[in-house]
């Protein structure tokens, strides 16, 4: 076998490679079809339907959640096999296609290990909310998969990330400049949802979810648009959600990073082909340093000591910013925003007409207690917001000293953190194409 035949990876040509593809397409025709015939005739579009802003997940059976948590450790555990034991590309996909069907068709998404952050936030601030052991599993499973296997659930388990897996496919890299402005969008989207979630304004990640909406087919349309156009955008840029706004992935990226074990890009020895440089479309692999001159220490010691002294100064930057934008941010209450509807009213005597209002009034309570409830809601998010801001703050800081402290590499491999798992590197590493190859002709 020549160097050559290793330049591009191995693809199953024919049905066989296109199958799972072929079954995506199937499943979203087929709960198009379901969900038109369920709701014939047409829907009245002008009923006054708000989308609800606290969404809680929606009561099942008990059997039913065990069920639903003993599918999630299956999946986790054949995902981490065919991670990291049997190394196959082809069967993560697979993998991805029945996540796709039973978490999100079938279970309509709900509930998640994305969404439950916002559950575990709820109970933590609130002593009246009592989560859910099933909901609270659904959270940390996935989390301790994380720290012993890497990122597991990414790869073929998480209904969000399996449908944009495979529509992902002519990958292209983003300028290395717009890859570390977009990637710190999910650190602020966790940070907003988190404090949304714990002063019982919105559940933000499942009422902004794109893809809930194609699985239920019942989302606002400008969601569902919006999950067609991240389909659409996947094509290229593989997986647009995972990478630029999934909150629970900061949270799997963190704990992947101290994983005990990890999907490697060689099954053996790497030799150092360089062909994997480009195999990975969400810039994980980390490059080897044979051959590159090393950095001169005394320069990184400034770096670093720089970086170290200015950790503070975006700690408490964070802080003030989140700080004078928690008015703004506490507009996501519905108090707020009724109490100021009802102080436009009294100031101008424009009468306030929305729903919420029309309510207040027939509930017969004071203008002064919704003012008092208004105000203890803002002071709550100004504190709230200001934690928000310090910890991104530091968090910003502390990633731009790891920047000046970098390991001696003598081989390729994936970053524990940004690596999805999802096997695509395995067709580019020839050592990995030499064994699959011994493996075959052995059971011939």
């Amino acid at each position: 076998m020549t160097e050559e035949s290793f330049i591009r990876p191995r693809k199953q040509s024919g049905i066989k490679g296109m199958l799972p593809y072929i079954l995506l397409f199937i499943m979203l025709i087929w709960h198009a079809v379901i969900f038109a015939q369920d709701r014939f005739p047409r829907p009245e579009f002008e009923s006054g339907y708000t989308y609800p802003e606290h969404q809680m997940p929606l009561q099942r059976a008990p059997v039913w959640q065990y069920i639903d948590l003993a599918v999630l450790v299956s999946a986790l555990s054949v995902a981490s096999w065919l991670a990291l034991k049997r190394r196959s590309r082809n069967g993560l996909l697979w993998l991805s296609v029945f996540s796709l069907a039973y978490f999100g068709f079938f279970r309509e998404g709900c509930i998640c290990p994305v969404g439950s952050v916002q559950n575990v936030s709820l109970a933590l601030f609130n002593t009246g909310y009592t989560i859910p052991l099933t909901v609270l599993l659904f959270f940390l499973l996935p989390l301790a998969f994380a720290l012993a296997f890497g990122r597991v659930f990414c790869a073929g388990v998480c209904p969000l990330g399996a449908i944009q897996e495979l529509t992902g496919i002519y990958p292209v890299k983003l300028p290395r400049i717009v890859e570390s402005i977009m990637i710190s969008v999910p650190f602020i989207y966790l940070g907003i949802s988190v404090l949304s979630a714990a002063t019982e304004s919105q559940f933000l990640i499942c009422r902004y979810d794109p893809f809930v909406g194609i699985f239920r087919l019942d989302a606002s349309y400008t969601m569902i648009i919006f999950g067609i156009l991240l389909l659409a955008a996947g094509v290229f840029i593989n997986r647009p959600y995972c990478r630029y706004l999934c909150p629970y992935g900061v949270l799997l990226n963190i704990f992947s990073r101290f994983s005990q074990k990890h999907l490697t890009i060689t099954p053996a020895e790497c030799i150092d082909c360089r062909l994997c440089e480009n195999a990975c479309p969400y810039d994980a692999i980390l490059f080897s340093d044979t051959g590159t001159p090393p950095a001169d220490p005394a320069r990184q010691r400034k770096r670093f000591i720089t970086y170290i002294l200015l950790v503070p100064f975006f700690a408490l930057g964070g802080l003030l910013i989140f700080r004078e934008v928690s008015p703004a941010l506490s507009a996501l209450n519905g108090n707020v925003r009724l109490a100021k509807e009802i102080r436009i009213e009294k100031e101008t005597g424009v009468p306030a007409l929305s729903k919420a209002a029309v309510a207040f009034k027939e509930a017969g309570k004071t203008e002064n207690e919704l003012f008092n409830e208004e105000i203890r809601i803002r002071e709550r998010y100004k504190k709230g917001a200001s934690w928000v801001g310090l910890l991104l703050g530091l968090s910003f800081g502390f990633s731009l000293v790891a920047l000046t402290t970098r390991t001696s590499r003598t081989i390729y491999e994936p970053h524990k953190g940004k690596c999805y798992s999802c096997g695509r590197c395995f067709s580019y590493c020839p050592v990995h194409i030499k064994k699959v190859e011994d493996d075959k002709n052995r059971r011939k």
